[in-house]
């Protein structure tokens, strides 16, 4: 049984963690929920209808240590850079959520479907980084894809919900929405959450600009599946586009592989891969769409893969549309199978 601090409880990944802790993803015995000052004392338990072991909410400098097992950080990379390695130094292993720690040569960056040897050994610093959520669902697909045929290069654009801005975004894309259908000469300024109005729009820009012209997603999209998938050569391309859908990140995918394939093993070598749905010429629905691959708990924790095709001109190109709950697959549920693989690993708890 395990003592699970969350840090920024209250936001939008935080909430799915406490909920899927709630549903016995992973054995606890105390959570203690960390947020903000003006938070504090909240008894977030009974605000969202849990049962955990619940301790009232508290802030990140007022945490103590030494009776915690695990700190799952959920607050943004400026609040894990500050505070993650006080935790580490008291024997708490952090798993963390924002980019602070990725691409350091000693954090593991991990899926638990794709490389769970990473976390064979619990890891040297005691930090554990979850990736981004665009890259979790990605490696998901191209992993079966590589071990059928090798990966050669990859172009992706993402097509990201509302809900990749948090609890804030969904609220403007929701009153946006509100704004405009009920008065559509409604003029928008730039700003808010995604720099640009989203509501009944395409913004393709997640991030600020580097001096390439690449965005702070893109950056990601490129760099993260290299390390996952061990392959630090693969060519990446990526394009993110933010787009007015509440919840769940689609993603259209070219793949060049090393050797030529047929839609058949594509199908089978994605149907084989654990948790991840097949959406082919036999199956009830055509492709996965967003608004239904949210609806239910039993599909919010799969990867689901449809529009398959191998190019008649050239075997060795496929193409393939995915689509995950960014909040569950993309985030909380990933960093809660990190924490499920250490204790299966038996250094955890």
């Amino acid at each position: 049984m395990l003592s699970i601090a969350i840090v920024g409880a209250t936001g939008a990944v935080g909430r799915e963690c406490l909920a899927l802790l709630d549903r016995g993803i992973v054995p606890v015995e105390r959570v203690l929920p960390v947020g903000s000052p003006r938070s504090v004392g909240r008894d977030v338990g009974a605000e969202f209808g849990l049962d955990l072991p619940l301790d009232p909410l508290t802030t990140v400098e007022e945490l103590a240590p030494d009776d915690l097992d695990v700190g799952l950080f959920c607050a943004g990379a400026e609040v894990s850079a500050r505070e993650a390695e006080r935790l580490t130094s008291a024997g708490v292993l952090v798993v963390d959520n924002s980019s602070a720690f990725r691409m350091r040569a000693d954090v593991p960056l991990v899926v638990p479907q794709v490389n769970p040897h990473a976390l064979a050994r619990r890891p040297s610093g005691g930090i554990v980084a979850n990736p981004n959520c665009s890259t979790i669902q990605l490696v998901r697909a191209l992993h079966p894809l590589h071990e059928l045929a090798g990966l050669e290069s990859v172009v992706v654009a993402t097509y990201q919900a509302a809900s990749g801005g948090g609890l804030r975004g969904l609220a403007e894309l929701a009153g946006d929405s509100a704004k405009l259908l009920s008065d559509p000469g409604t003029q928008s300024e730039p700003g808010g959450r995604f720099g640009q109005p989203l509501a009944f729009n395409l913004v393709p820009e997640v991030g600020l600009r580097d001096e390439t012209g690449l965005t702070h997603e893109e950056r990601k999209l490129v760099r993260e599946p290299r390390k996952i998938l061990g392959l630090p050569d693969l060519r990446v391309s990526a394009t993110a586009v933010r787009v007015p859908v509440f919840h769940c990140h689609s993603e259209a995918v070219h793949i060049r592989l090393r050797e030529p394939v047929t839609g058949e093993a594509v199908e089978k070598a994605l149907a084989n891969a654990c948790d991840l749905r097949v959406y082919g010429r036999s199956a009830g629905s055509p492709y996965p769409m967003p608004r239904f691959v949210f609806g239910e708990a039993e599909d919010r924790v799969k990867v689901h893969v449809g529009r398959i095709r191998v190019e008649p001109e050239d075997p060795r190109a496929v193409a393939v549309w995915i689509v995950a709950d960014n909040l569950w697959v993309g985030a909380a549920l990933n960093a809660l199978q990190i924490v499920e693989l250490g204790v299966s690993y038996g250094w955890l708890g």
